[in-house]
């Protein structure tokens, strides 16, 4: 039943989020609810003004019904209260949580559309708003009973008291714009966090956590129904709405799993991403108008060095496959 579930999460949030494109994508363009191309970048990316984004709606609907039918049956089958307090608001508030970054995305996506420029909220902005998403959600797994506890590969469990929650907390909001980061062209991230989803449905089922692997392949569905509409040449883009929304779905995993830690493996394509950015403001800073890459996030540093959209994807997937493959190992040694 547990397996049917989970493939039924996949399923249904798949068949939501690509049914959803046919009445979604033309409602944004009757809206002109158009991507405005930023003039920094590549200059053949001029082509895609216009392209309707916000189209993270669709897999942030189709994940969100998918969970809720799933879980209604879970709880059905399994009796009224199948999870402790613990694991329900790690995976429910995580979910919320997701939602909540998806909301600061929608804020940021509506001012850059009404505008008509590439600038949303101001970066102090969003932060103060994913601290406050991530700080709740921190403060409801306390409450619920959370330890300061996790585990380190090879070392075993450990206790970082206050720490740990300091570091969870910028962890999250970290990883949430490393996410973001990653999206920049077509199917990028959508392909990467597909196959990010999948590692964590099998390590939900190699530690038997159901409803963990029901939101992971809530997940993977949901992307992989919008790279129906979404893989080069993109029809529309998921915008901050869904880029900030994948973030926060990301870390919901991690923490439900209690392998927050792993994140950085499973997710490395994001930790690069969001790593170029860093490298090259600090070099062009350090040797006063020098750039290392040719651009960065380091998907464009790609392109300028004349990759495909469709080659980075593939690359990049292929990385984070083998990365989800040294964690799901990890996993089955016991970390």
């Amino acid at each position: 039943m547990d397996y049917i579930l989970i493939m039924s999460a996949a399923m249904i949030s798949f068949t939501v989020t690509a049914l959803l494109g046919k009445s979604v994508i033309p409602f944004l363009h009757r809206i002109n609810f158009g991507q405005t191309i930023r003039e920094s970048g590549p200059k053949w990316h001029k082509k895609k003004n216009g392209t309707p984004t916000m189209g993270g709606f669709m897999f942030i609907i189709g994940i969100v019904l998918s969970c809720a039918v799933c879980a209604a049956i879970y709880y059905g089958v399994k009796g009224s209260s199948p999870l402790n307090a613990l694991m329900r608001t790690k995976i429910v508030g995580g979910l919320i949580m997701a939602i909540g970054f998806g909301f600061i995305g929608f804020l940021d996506d509506y001012i850059k559309v009404v505008k008509k420029r590439n600038l949303g909220l101001t970066a102090g902005q969003k932060l103060v708003l994913q601290f406050l998403a991530a700080g709740a959600y921190l403060c409801s797994i306390y409450l619920a009973g959370g330890r300061s506890v996790t585990l380190i590969p090879f070392a075993g469990k450990a206790d970082f008291g206050i720490w740990y929650w300091i570091v969870a907390l910028l962890g999250i909001v970290g990883v949430a714009n490393a996410v973001n980061f990653t999206d920049g062209i077509d199917g990028l991230n959508a392909s990467v966090t597909f196959f990010v989803s999948l590692v964590f449905i099998v390590i939900a089922g190699m530690m038997n956590v159901t409803p963990a692997g029901i939101l992971a392949a809530a997940a993977a569905g949901g992307c992989l129904g919008f790279i129906v509409w979404n893989f080069y040449p993109a029809k529309v883009f998921m915008g901050d709405t869904g880029s900030l929304f994948l973030g926060g779905l990301v870390c919901a995993l991690g923490f439900s799993l209690d392998i927050p830690i792993l994140i950085l493996l499973i997710g490395i394509i994001y930790i690069v991403e969001i790593l170029s950015v860093v490298i090259q403001v600090a070099y062009f800073k350090a040797t006063h108008g020098k750039r290392l890459f040719k651009m960065s996030p380091i998907h464009h540093h790609f392109e300028m060095c004349g990759w495909s959209e469709v080659k980075i994807c593939f690359v990049f997937s292929l990385v984070t496959v083998l990365a989800g493959l040294g964690a799901i190992l990890l996993v089955s040694y016991g970390l």
